[in-house]
């Protein structure tokens, strides 16, 4: 079967209701770790540490121009620092499991690392995080190979693998505890001055290696403005060319290929203040 023919099939039977989403749980090296559960009565996993972030989003929704400039748009709403970590060595991939995402909800997908500091994740100011861009994918088909008019996106690719994606920590990355910020920009309302709709995650990692490079970054808050034309565009007829907004990806970034591997254990998240008894 074609590549082409793939994404169709996966898009025609995803079955995703149209509601909005979040990582379920990120998985590295075959081991998967529980993510934040927004949704009410689902206790947000408080039995066991978590290495993502709470947000105070219960409607699955999202952020728009609103608050570009506010700090909901780090982490999402009103978002809280995750109190443990997940291991990492630089180079390994990361397997983000979204809960779904819908169909009609076009637009790019990009993943950001932020260095915490001597201060931890858990213990981090989340407007002092500096973002630099590990990776994107925005408009990758200008035809209508994804049964859409607008072309295949980031997103339309998420959902053909599974409802997941895959970032690939650089290998040059100097070791440290990180926060891994992962986005979808939905764009499917981007043409009304308010309409984009914002989806980040926070993952707190600790990365080992022996790289030496440390990027520099831009504070959250100054990541977008509401009239860049990548969150100001009108996709419903399609368009020709996407400019992804934010910073450009750093030198040693790459885009690495899609895949859905399966969990074959879980694990728990390791508690900050532990780690540094």
């Amino acid at each position: 079967m074609s590549p082409v023919r793939s994404i169709i099939l996966a898009l025609t039977s995803s079955g995703i209701a149209a509601s909005h989403s979040f990582i379920t749980n990120v998985n590295i090296n075959l081991t998967s770790y529980s993510g934040f559960d927004p949704r009410p009565g689902f206790g947000n996993n408080s039995a066991q540490p978590l290495a993502a972030w709470s947000t105070t989003a219960t409607d699955q929704g999202y952020v728009n121009q609103t608050a570009y400039q506010s700090p909901d748009i780090v982490c999402h709403r009103g978002a809280e620092n995750a109190q443990a970590h997940i291991p990492v060595s630089a180079g390994d991939t990361v397997h983000l499991q979204w809960m779904g995402w819908p169909q009609s909800h076009k637009g790019p997908v990009m993943d950001y690392l932020a260095s915490c500091g001597l201060s931890g994740c858990d213990r981090v100011n989340k407007t002092s995080l500096e973002w630099f861009k590990i990776n994107e994918i925005g408009l990758v088909n200008t035809s209508s190979v994804c049964g859409y008019v607008g072309g295949c996106w980031g997103s339309d690719l998420l959902i053909a693998n599974n409802n997941s994606w895959i970032v690939e920590i650089p290998p040059s990355i100097r070791p440290g505890s990180y926060v891994l910020r992962t986005e979808i920009i939905a764009l499917h309302n981007a043409s009304n001055v308010v309409g984009a709709q914002n989806y980040p995650q926070c993952i707190n990692l600790e990365i080992s290696g022996n790289g030496a490079d440390f990027p520099a970054g831009v504070r959250g808050e100054k990541l977008y403005q509401p009239s860049d034309s990548g969150v100001n565009v009108n996709i419903t007829k399609g368009v020709s060319s996407y400019v992804i907004p934010g910073p450009t990806p750093i030198k040693d970034a790459r885009s690495v290929p899609l895949s859905h591997p399966v969990p074959t254990a879980r694990a728990t998240a390791i508690p900050d203040h532990a780690s540094r008894q």
